[in-house]
C-alpha cells in the first residue's frame, strides 16, 4: 500500500489476517507496519553505503506505537538524511546494543591491554583506581556514551579531597580510551578526558631527623621483641584484630623490611618482591631484573649487609609472606602500628627513601652520587649491571647506612654467630 502517512490515513487502516504494510506516497522510504493486532510500528528502508541496486536493502524499525504519524514522520526524514550522508542507522543501532560498559570494558582492558604492556604495580593501581572511583560513577554507562563533563565531575569529586589521586584516575580512564579507540569501539582521537587540567600536586617531602630514626629504632626493636602495648578500642573490646596477649609483634621478616627499605633508599614494591637469586653478596648487590624505572641494581652497605644475613634463607623471597608461592603484598598494618607507636603519625613509608637520601646530602655527597644510589633514570652515569664503577657508590651507601644504623641504635655491626657466618661468609 502507497498513501500519505497522516493520522486520518492510519487510523483507517484494517487489520487483516496478516500484517500491512504502507509506505509513504511523500517521503521516499518511510513506512509503517500495522500488525494483525493492530499495533504499529514505524520503519525506514534505505540501502546503506553507496546504494544502488547491488546493495541489499535494509529496514529498520524504531519508535513506539504512541509516536504520531508527523513525529514519526520527522525522526524518519533524520535518519534518512543521515544515510544520504553514508550514515548506517540499523549498523549504528547494533553497535549502540552491544557496546560495553565501562565497568566490563575496564576490565578487559586490564586482562588484554595493560597487564602485558604496563608494570605489574601500574595495574594494581589502576584496577584500585577503576574499584574504587572510576566504575561507582560511570561504570554502568555505556563506553560511547560517557561525556566529558561526566569525566570532569568525577576528576572534581575525587580532588576534593585527593587531588593527586584524581589525577592518576584521569591516566587511568585516558589509556582505557585509547584502548577502546583501537578496538573500534569509541571513534579514534575520541577521549573524554582530553581538555580536563590535572590538579596542581605538590610533592611532599618530609624526612626523619636524627631524634626520630632513635625512635624508630627503639620502636622496631619493640616490636620484634616484646611487642607493641595494644590500645583495645573501648567501643569495640571485642575486635576479631585484638591480640589475646594484649601486645602486637612483628616477625623478623618485617623489621628486616623495614630497615633495608631506609638503609638502602629502596621503594617499597624492591623490597618486598626480592628474591634471593637477586642477592649478590660478593659484590654487595640487589642485581634487579625489573623496577619502576627498569633494570637496576642497588648498592647494600654494611648494615644492610647484616640485615640480610640476619635471615633464615628459605624459599624464593627474601620477605616471606603468608602465602609461600607470592611475594608480600603490603606493610600497611605493620607500619601503622610502629610510626604510631614511635610519634611519627604524619611519616609514610616512602618517607623513608626520602630519609636515606636527605642523609646523604647532609653528609656532603652530590647530587649525582645520591641519585645513582636511588636509581633515578635522569642520573648523568646511571646503574648498570655491565660496567658497574661501584666502588664511589658503596663508601657513599656506608657512609649513609652506618649514620641510620648509629641513629637508629642498631647493633648491625655486633658479631655474628658461627651459624650466620656458614649461611652468610663474608
Amino acid at each position: 500500500m502507497i498513501t500519505r502517512l497522516t493520522k486520518r490515513n492510519v487510523d483507517a487502516i484494517v487489520p487483516g489476517d496478516r500484517a500491512v504494510i504502507a509506505y509513504d506516497q511523500d517521503l521516499k522510504g518511510f513506512g509503517l507496519r500495522v500488525a494483525i493486532t493492530g499495533r504499529w510500528s514505524w520503519f525506514v528502508e534505505y540501502r546503506p553505503g553507496a546504494g544502488g541496486r547491488r546493495v541489499l536493502k535494509k529496514r529498520m524499525y524504531f519508535g513506539s506505537p504512541e509516536f504520531t504519524p508527523e513525529e514519526a514522520r520527522q525522526a524518519a526524514k533524520e535518519m534518512l538524511a543521515s544515510v544520504a550522508l553514508g550514515g548506517d542507522p540499523a549498523a549504528e543501532r547494533k553497535q549502540e546494543r552491544e557496546a560495553e560498559t565501562f565497568r566490563d570494558f575496564a576490565e578487559r582492558y586490564l586482562k588484554e591491554e595493560a597487564k602485558a604492556k604496563l608494570k605489574p604495580g601500574t595495574v594494581a593501581n589502576y584496577r584500585i583506581a577503576i574499584r574504587k572511583h572510576a566504575a561507582p560513577e560511570i561504570g554502568s554507562t555505556k563506553l560511547n556514551r560517557i561525556t566529558t563533563a561526566q569525566i570532569a565531575q568525577l576528576h572534581k569529586k575525587v580532588g576534593e579531597t585527593k587531588p593527586m589521586t584524581a589525577n592518576r584516575v584521569m591516566e587511568c580512564i585516558s589509556s582505557i580510551f585509547r584502548y577502546a579507540a583501537t578496538c573500534n569501539l569509541v571513534p579514534v582521537g575520541h577521549n573524554p578526558t582530553q581538555g580536563i587540567r590535572a590538579f596542581r600536586e605538590q610533592r611532599r617531602e618530609r624526612f626523619l631527623n636524627s631524634e626520630e630514626l632513635a625512635r624508630l629504632g627503639e620502636t622496631i626493636r619493640e616490636a620484634e621483641t616484646v611487642g607493641i602495648p595494644f590500645n583495645t578500642d573501648p567501643k569495640n573490646p571485642k575486635s576479631k584484630h585484638t591480640p589475646k596477649n594484649g601486645s602486637i609483634q612483628i616477625d623478623a621478616h618485617t623489621a628486616a623490611a623495614l630497615r633495608l627499605l631506609i638503609l638502602t633508599g629502596a621503594r617499597l614494591r624492591e623490597i618486598l618482591d626480592l628474591r634471593w637469586e637477586f642477592v649478590d653478596y660478593q659484590r654487595g648487590l640487589l642485581l634487579l631484573p625489573d623496577s619502576k624505572t627498569g633494570r637496576k641494581a642497588i648498592v647494600l652497605n654494611g648494615p644492610a649487609l647484616d640485615v640480610l644475613r640476619s635471615l633464615d634463607q628459605t624459599g624464593e623471597w627474601v620477605i616471606k609472606s603468608e602465602g609461600e608461592d607470592r611475594p608480600r603484598a603490603d606493610m600497611n598494618r605493620p607500619w601503622r602500628t610502629i610510626s604510631a607507636r614511635a610519634k611519627l603519625t604524619d611519616v609514610r613509608i616512602h618517607d623513608l627513601r626520602h630519609t636515606h637520601a636527605s642523609i646523604g646530602a647532609g653528609a656532603g655527597l652530590g647530587l649525582p652520587i645520591i641519585g645513582r644510589l636511588l636509581g633515578h633514570t635522569q642520573a648523568a652515569t646511571p646503574l648498570r649491571y655491565a660496567h658497574l664503577d661501584s666502588d664511589p657508590l658503596v663508601r657513599a651507601s656506608n657512609l649513609i647506612g652506618n649514620k641510620i644504623s648509629v641513629a637508629m641504635g642498631d647493633g648491625f655491626n655486633k658479631p655474628r654467630s658461627a651459624d650466620q657466618k656458614a649461611r652468610h661468609p663474608r
